[in-house]
């Protein structure tokens, strides 16, 4: 893990926004929408880890889709290397999936089941790489089982004949396919037993060394974004709440959102854990379709004051490379 961001910014997102229209009665009329990314910014520079970080529902998971036009963002904009993905049409957008690709958090679900490891990962070349041959995909596919840790001999079997880890070294193989320069995870070690999940992000890590790629890594998993990102964003009901280097959000977190999220995770020395105060919300995370006025979590907030449920507070720099979302963070 590194706490420095190196490189040139290779995507870019601004204010970016996924509603989803709630429809009512026979005649589907809409009565309502669900923010489930509102007002999204962060950069995501080259050859880091961006760790993205919430609870349950909070709209990690459809930022990272929106990011990718998985689905068409709302609003806003995703920059890409220069390029904005999210006004790009059909066939302009087919040749940026070369740079952009997804690891998604279930690997049973990701995989055709119809279809041999081989034909999963050659799928991305036969749709991009029209002028190769067979015989140049099934090297080229052999060449990525190795990356991954599989062996090549295994091309011709079926997804349910892997364990869980297996499937998703699949998964990783296919979203390398293309040789892209930016993956979003999306939680890709959700979904494993615990022994597997180092063994997963240790090739992670290895795969980015080797082949210089970038990463926004969608988890919520603190522990395990700790030891993998360059920067963490902390998101609640929609929204980043904080961003800042690994090591001084873990630190020293500004947030009281991102304070009661790092007072849960649990502490390895019994001494520690003893002498450390656990932050307990209250209440329910209110409904992405009837956010509150003003901060989204100020219905939660433990030093929420009259501000907070009247202004909703602007996304600001406290200090060289610290965002946070606050009235009263500094």
């Amino acid at each position: 893990m590194r706490d420095d961001v190196e490189g040139k910014p290779l995507v870019e997102v601004r204010n970016l926004k996924m509603y989803f229209p709630i429809y009512k009665g026979i005649l589907r009329r809409q009565v309502g929408q669900v923010k489930a990314v509102d007002d999204v910014s962060f950069t995501v520079h080259e050859g880091e880890t961006l760790g993205l970080v919430g609870e349950s529902g909070c709209g990690k998971s459809t930022c990272g889709r929106a990011i990718l036009r998985l689905y068409d963002p709302t609003d806003g904009s995703v920059i890409l290397d220069g390029t904005d993905i999210a006004s790009l049409n059909t066939d302009d957008l087919r040749q940026m999936r070369t740079d952009m690709q997804m690891i998604f958090q279930d690997p049973q679900a990701s995989l055709n089941p119809k279809m041999t490891v081989e034909r999963i990962i050659s799928e991305p070349l036969i749709e991009h790489r029209k002028g190769m041959s067979a015989k140049e995909r099934s090297d080229r596919v052999g060449e990525l089982m190795d990356a991954v840790g599989l062996n090549r001999t295994f091309a011709n079997r079926y997804p349910h004949e892997f364990s869980g880890g297996q499937r998703q070294r699949i998964g990783i193989a296919r979203a390398l396919a293309l040789s892209p320069r930016f993956i979003v995870c999306d939680e890709p070690i959700a979904a494993l037993d615990v022994s597997i999940q180092a063994q997963v992000v240790n090739l992670l890590e290895d795969l980015q060394q080797k082949m210089g790629l970038t990463y926004l890594f969608i988890s919520h998993d603190l522990s395990m974004v700790r030891h993998l990102a360059t920067r963490v964003a902390v998101m609640y009901l929609g929204q980043i709440m904080e961003l800042a280097p690994s090591g001084q959000l873990y630190s020293d977190p500004k947030h009281p959102y991102t304070k009661a999220l790092l007072s849960a995770v649990p502490e390895p020395d019994p001494r520690e854990e003893s002498r450390r105060d656990r932050i307990i919300l209250q209440g329910d995370v209110p409904s992405p379709a009837n956010p509150p006025t003003g901060c989204n979590f100020c219905t939660r907030c433990p030093v929420a004051q009259p501000l907070c449920h009247q202004v909703s507070p602007d996304w600001r720099e406290i200090e060289p490379g610290r965002f946070v979302s606050c009235h009263f963070a500094e």
